[in-house]
C-alpha cells in the first residue's frame, strides 16, 4: 500500500488535497524532500506528483528518469536523501498539523499559484503552504523584496521603513523573511500604510520565527501573508534559510539590500536574484560601518544599483515616475491626508479635514493626486486607504 492510500494520510490531508490525488501527492511530497530538490522536481514534472510518488516508494531505477539524464547515482542518492520520511506516521502528522494550524496548500495547479516561481525550474517549490490571506500570493506580481541583516543599525531600519512604507502606499507588494532587524522593519512599515506584505519562512508556515515577531506574524496573516514550501511543522535550519532565499527572489518583481555584512546570508538572496536575471539594488551606508559592507560589495562588484529613495526603487522595477510628486516623494498635504485615514475604517472630507488640521479643498486636492497614485480608494461611506 502507497503513502496515498494510507487511511492515516489520506484523513490528515482531507483538508488539503480536495479529493485530488496529485493535490495531496504534493502534500506529501512536502513532507519527504527539503526545498530545492532538484531531482524531485524534475521527477514530478516528468510524471506527475502522484505517479512520481509511487515510483519512488516502488523504487528508483535506471529508466526511472533516463529521459531526463539523471543516472543511477543520482536516483540512489535521491531515495536515500527521501527514505527516513516515507513513513504514513511522519507524513500524516505534518498534514494534520497544518489542518489544525488552519493552512492552505496552494499548489502549482491552482489558479493563484506566483507564476514568477516557474523560473527557478526543477527547483521551484513544490507547493507552498499558506497562512493568512491566501488571494496575496496572486497580488505580489508587482512587487519588491527588501531584506537585510539582522543585527541591523537605526538607519538600515529607517530606510528599510522608508522605502517599504512609501512603495507599499502606491500598491507595491513587499516581500520579505519577517526575521529581525531590516526584515522586520520593512513588514511593519508596510503593515502601517495598509500594504500587501508577504513573509516567506524557512520553517513551517504554522511556527513562529522568531518567537519574538509573534505579534508581527499575527498582524501579517491578518491583512497578508506567511507561506513556506516546508511542511507545517517543519524546524528552521541554516540550510532551509538558504533555500527559502531563492523563492523570496523569485517571487519578486526585484530586490533591494538595505544593509548586509560582508558574509551575510542576505547576499545569498541577492545572488538568487542575480542568477534570475532579477533587478538588483543595494542601499550604502556609511564605508566605516560594518553592516553596510555587503551593500557597497554588490555595488561594486555585481553592478546593484544605488537606491536612496523609493523612486530608485521603482525606476529598478521599470515604473518611474513621470510625475514630479511621485519624483520627490508625495507632499506634506499628501502625507498629512495620508495619516489621517484608515485601511479599513471610511473616513468622510470633513473628518480628514478635522484630522489632518486642513481646509477642505486642500484635503479634496490631495485625495485627487493620491487616488491617481493608488494610496487611496473612494467608498461609498467615504474614503480609505488603498
Amino acid at each position: 500500500m502507497t503513502l496515498l492510500d494510507d487511511d492515516r494520510v489520506r484523513r490528515a490531508g482531507a483538508p488539503h488535497s480536495r479529493e485530488d490525488p496529485a493535490r495531496l501527492a504534493r502534500a506529501v511530497w512536502t513532507a519527504i524532500v527539503e526545498p530545492g530538490d532538484g531531482t524531485a522536481g524534475a521527477l514530478v514534472a516528468a510524471h506527475g506528483p502522484d505517479e512520481a510518488l509511487r515510483m519512488v516508494e516502488a523504487g528508483l531505477h535506471d529508466g526511472s528518469l533516463t529521459e531526463l539524464g539523471l543516472g543511477a547515482q543520482a536516483l540512489a542518492a535521491a531515495r536515500s536523501r527521501w527514505q527516513p520520511r516515507l513513513d504514513p506516521a511522519h507524513v500524516a502528522q505534518a498534514l494534520a498539523q497544518g489542518a489544525r494550524a488552519g493552512l492552505v496548500l496552494v499548489t502549482p495547479e491552482d489558479a493563484g499559484w506566483p507564476e514568477q516561481l516557474t523560473d527557478l525550474g526543477t527547483h521551484a517549490p513544490l507547493a507552498l503552504w499558506t497562512r493568512g490571506d491566501v488571494t496575496g500570493l496572486s497580488r505580489i506580481a508587482r512587487s519588491v523584496a527588501i531584506v537585510g541583516a539582522r543585527a541591523a543599525t537605526p538607519y538600515g531600519e529607517h530606510v528599510a521603513a522608508e522605502l517599504a512604507g512609501e512603495l507599499a502606499s502606491r500598491g507595491i507588494g513587499v516581500i520579505s523573511g519577517a526575521a529581525y532587524g531590516i526584515d522586520g522593519a520593512a513588514h511593519r512599515a508596510t503593515l502601517g500604510v495598509g500594504g500587501l506584505t508577504v513573509a516567506v519562512v524557512a520553517g513551517g508556515a504554522d511556527r513562529v520565527y522568531p518567537a519574538g515577531h509573534a505579534r508581527l506574524f499575527a498582524d501579517i496573516a491578518r491583512v497578508g501573508a506567511i507561506v513556506s514550501e516546508t511542511a507545517p511543522g517543519a524546524t528552521p535550519t541554516k540550510w532551509r534559510f538558504l533555500q527559502r532565499n531563492r523563492c523570496i527572489a523569485s517571487l519578486s518583481s526585484a530586490t533591494v539590500v538595505v544593509e548586509a555584512g560582508a558574509r551575510s546570508g542576505t547576499l545569498n538572496t541577492a545572488g538568487h536574484a542575480a542568477a534570475l536575471g532579477r533587478p538588483l539594488g543595494a542601499v550604502p551606508g556609511p564605508v566605516t560601518s560594518a553592516t553596510s559592507a555587503g551593500c557597497h560589495r554588490l555595488l561594486r562588484e555585481f553592478d546593484a544599483q544605488c537606491i536612496t529613495s523609493a523612486a530608485d526603487v521603482l525606476e529598478l522595477i521599470g515604473e518611474g515616475a513621470d510625475d514630479a510628486t511621485a519624483l520627490g516623494g508625495p507632499s506634506a498635504e499628501e502625507v498629512r491626508v495620508r495619516d489621517a485615514l484608515a485601511s479599513r475604517s471610511p473616513r468622510d472630507v470633513d473628518e480628514i479635514a478635522r484630522r489632518s488640521g486642513m481646509a477642505v479643498e486642500a484635503v479634496q486636492a490631495a485625495l485627487g493626486l493620491l487616488e491617481l497614485a493608488g494610496a487611496v480608494r473612494r467608498t461609498d461611506g467615504g474614503w480609505v486607504l488603498a
